[in-house]
């Protein structure tokens, strides 16, 4: 039995802006671009391993979460799966099909602290900070690369919490 934390997040041409340093009294700039062409990512993340699992989808909606879950239980089919998930309409559509292998864990309405993978979306649009795309598919090629560079060490450091792992460790899977 393995216990992961899902959600999603819209990626989009607009540009992601943060703070940037500068001398005192001068005001920092940065280009930005006001498109905005978006896909969607989704993901679930294995706290305890570190391990993560995403795939793009063009919107969000109960059909894409269920095929995604679909893709995600076929690539762990020997497993028993807890996905911890916000309570996104599509998350519990009456029309929502869950592969065999599959429980959905719902967290707390109006809580997304609570989620794991929040840390990890932060930490993947900070990689992508004030930079800009001519097309979705630069876009998608950054995604793509930022996502190849997260190793499981990463991705345990940002969603393993001790509270996770401790409740992990003393559950009786």
């Amino acid at each position: 039995m393995r216990y992961w934390s899902e959600d999603e997040s819209r990626m989009g041409l607009h540009t992601i802006r943060r703070r940037k340093l500068t001398r005192s009294g001068i005001k920092p700039q940065g280009k930005v671009q006001w498109d905005f062409t978006y896909l969607w990512l989704y993901g679930a993340v294995e706290p305890l391993t570190g391990e993560g699992f995403f795939y793009e989808f063009t919107h969000l909606d109960t059909v894409c979460f269920e095929k995604f879950l679909e893709l995600f239980a076929s690539k762990y089919p020997g497993d028993l799966h807890i996905i911890q998930v916000d309570n996104g309409g599509f998350h519990s559509s009456l029309n929502l099909s869950l592969p065999e292998n599959v429980i959905l864990l719902f967290q707390p309405a109006y809580s997304p602290e609570v989620n794991p993978i929040e840390r990890l979306w932060g930490y993947l649009k900070e990689q992508l900070k004030w930079l800009r795309f001519d097309n979705i598919e630069e876009l998608r090629a950054a995604v793509q690369k930022e996502l190849k560079n997260l190793t499981n060490e990463i991705i345990a450091s940002l969603t393993g919490w001790q509270f996770i792992l401790e409740a992990i460790s003393v559950a009786e899977f």
